[in-house]
Parts: C-alpha cells; sequence; structure tokens
C-alpha cells in the first residue's frame, strides 16, 4: 500500500507538472512554483484526516473527468471525419490490416 501510494505522488506530480508547464510555459520560476505548491499540499494532505483528503481527491478527479467529457463533445465532429478517413483507407488497402 506505501509504494502504491508512493508512487502515485510521483505520476501525480509528474502529470500536475505537464499539465502546470503547458498552462504557464516552461520556465524554471514555473516548474519551482508547482513543485512548492504540490509539496505544500503533500505536507497539508498528511497532516490532515483521510476522510477530507480523499473528498478533495475525489472533488479534484471529477473536475478534471467533466472538462474532459466536454472537450470530447467539443472534438466528436473531428473524430468523426479521422475514423471515416482511416477506415476507408483501411478498405482501400492503402492501410495494412495487421493480422496477430
Amino acid at each position: 500500500m506505501i509504494l502504491f501510494a508512493f508512487s502515485t505522488m510521483i505520476s501525480w506530480s509528474y502529470y500536475g507538472l505537464k499539465a502546470w508547464t503547458y498552462l504557464f510555459g516552461e520556465s524554471k520560476r514555473a516548474e519551482l512554483t508547482f513543485k512548492v505548491v504540490f509539496c505544500i499540499f503533500v505536507i497539508i494532505g498528511a497532516a490532515a484526516n483521510l476522510g477530507p483528503v480523499i473528498d478533495f481527491s475525489d472533488a479534484a478527479i471529477f473536475a478534471m473527468a467533466v472538462v474532459n467529457i466536454a472537450a470530447l463533445y467539443v472534438l466528436m465532429p473531428i473524430v468523426k471525419k479521422e475514423l471515416n478517413s482511416y477506415l476507408s483507407r483501411l478498405k482501400s488497402g492503402e492501410i495494412k490490416r495487421f493480422k496477430g
């Protein structure tokens, strides 16, 4: 359980840093700001009761899901066009079907 928790912290830190640098630019100052904020939240999470920490984590994941679902609806016409293009190229033989 400890290893799972530790690996989750590492992966969420990495993904969060990538999202942060996408939003605020890749600079040493932006990365340091994210790392400091992340470490502060790790300390707060370690000192707080488990219930509110899990509630906050669930709320953050839900917020990310809402944004992703909204983006899916916005990108749906593009995905449909690309899927039809792929299927037509697969059907015409331009793309070879993988046989496993």
